[in-house]
């Protein structure tokens, strides 16, 4: 069913196939012009954006695959549906060269042509939408890598633009995965040190032994291996940034190495006598709470201070699922070999639903895996090979609702039950909740507070008896 006048050009120089087409359209609910040939189909689509356009082959004049060259470039958005009673191998793989979206030959049954119209419509809706998830994409890509449209990252990305060209030391926090190198390579490319290095290194991916070395460098004889002197990565950041990821992990005896070199601006490299200066901006990133780990006698606590100078949290996907759709356009953009692909409404909804418990990387890695395992295109929900959505009905749930049926319980308590049972598979999140279950915030509220204000008169009454 179409739930819009949808508008087609129906191109063919036999006049009673124009007029069984359109009248076959109209009657669905499209608006339908008709063109008696190429020429008169281009100068309608100069001045009128068809959403599809159903074209015969053969007329006199340019044929239908020349039509379709020249709405590539003047509309290269508009679906092209060619028709031929000479229907041959040649014509349909010249037709597909072309950029045609289909081809039919006649005669044709009616059910025929107009599902191949609803499809090529609902690819043409499709792909503005991905056009209007890809300007989403562009307004944030502003900030590099760094994409999302949620009220927190609209946060993050102003605090960004603040602080881009002063040189006070960052802390970012946030789960694995949530992008903590994209925010400091973000901070440093939009900032004065761009033209300097960035250089990232894992403080957990090195020993702390080397770990000294690779940060403040040695001199010859240093240590054994030592055979000659090396720079360490604050002198190659030198005027830059250096990015120290999972701080968190680094031990007791290096933070105090670290801190003498935030408060002195100079590094000493290991074995040597002299200091050297360096003007390095310290970016510092971990998915662990610092606080805790102070109390816990496990970090410095004036490490920690000189560290969060400039704090950054970055909220975890599960809390900002409006991000997703931008996200998954990225991703898709990153990993498509060939032709890009789209993921439908339904197929977007389904990933908003998911938990993500590794953020931005779990979602990337799903992208990634959907684009090379499935050939559909568009992408829906049961080419996501996830698992059923967050609130749908278990065995247990059917047979209550079965024994429902029987006895007759209230709406409303059937309506409670979902609601609970939606809370408990978003572990309580509102703000999910109320996305899957498809209402508002404010309407979940309210339902819960007369479930609590019921709750409270019955065991008020029940106290009386």
């Amino acid at each position: 069913m179409v739930t819009r006048p949808f508008q087609l050009l129906v191109v063919d120089d036999d006049r009673a196939m124009r007029e069984m087409l359109s009248s076959l359209f109209r009657e669905q609910g499209y608006w339908v012009q008709e063109a008696s040939s190429s020429d008169e189909a281009l100068e309608q689509t100069a001045e009128f954006d068809f959403d599809v356009v159903l074209s015969d082959i053969r007329m006199p004049g340019r044929s239908g695959i020349e039509l379709v060259g020249e709405l590539r470039k003047l509309r290269p958005e508009t679906p092209v549906i060619l028709m031929t009673a000479f229907g041959t191998i040649d014509s349909a793989i010249e037709s597909m060269r072309a950029g045609a979206f289909d081809y039919i030959t006649k005669p044709f049954e009616p059910d025929v042509v107009a599902f191949t119209v609803e499809r090529a419509l609902e690819r043409r809706v499709l792909e503005e939408e991905n056009r209007r998830l890809r300007r989403a994409v562009d307004r944030t890509s502003g900030m590099g890598d760094l994409i999302g449209d949620s009220p927190a990252m609209r946060e993050i990305f102003a605090l960004i633009r603040k602080i881009g060209h002063t040189r006070s030391s960052v802390l970012i926090t946030g789960e694995s995965g949530t992008g903590k190198e994209v925010v400091a390579r973000t901070i440093h490319y939009h900032g004065a040190r761009a033209e300097r290095p960035f250089i990232p290194i894992n403080c957990t991916a090195i020993p702390e032994g080397l770990l000294e070395s690779e940060l403040f460098g040695h001199v010859r004889g240093a240590f054994t291996g030592a055979h000659a002197s090396k720079r360490g990565l604050f002198e190659k950041a030198n005027g830059g940034t250096l990015l120290l990821d999972e701080i968190g992990d680094m031990g007791p005896g290096l933070q105090g190495k670290l801190l003498r070199v935030l408060q002195d601006g100079e590094v000493r490299p290991v074995g040597g006598n002299e200091g050297v200066k360096v003007d390095v901006r310290i970016i510092a990133a971990t998915n662990q709470d610092l606080e805790a780990e102070m109390e816990a006698g496990r970090f410095r606590e004036d490490l920690f201070y000189r560290l969060n100078v400039i704090p950054i949290r970055i909220p975890p996907l599960r809390e900002r699922p409006e991000d997703i759709p931008a996200l998954v356009e990225a991703f898709t953009q990153r990993h498509c070999d060939g032709s890009p692909r789209v993921f439908t409404s339904a197929a977007l909804d389904r990933l908003a639903q998911q938990p993500w418990r590794g953020n931005g990387r779990e979602l990337e890695n799903t992208v990634e895996r959907v684009l090379a395992l499935t050939e559909a295109d568009p992408i829906d929900v049961s080419d996501l090979g996830l698992p059923a959505a967050p609130g749908s009905p278990t065995a247990a749930d059917e047979d209550f609702l079965a024994r429902a049926a029987v006895r007759g319980v209230p709406l409303d308590e059937l309506v409670d039950r979902y609601i609970d049972a939606v809370m408990a598979s978003v572990e309580g999140n509102k703000v999910r909740a109320a996305r899957v279950l498809g209402i508002d915030r404010k309407t979940l509220y309210r339902r819960a507070e007369r479930r609590e204000r019921a709750r409270s008169k019955a065991q008020a009454e029940g106290d009386k008896e």
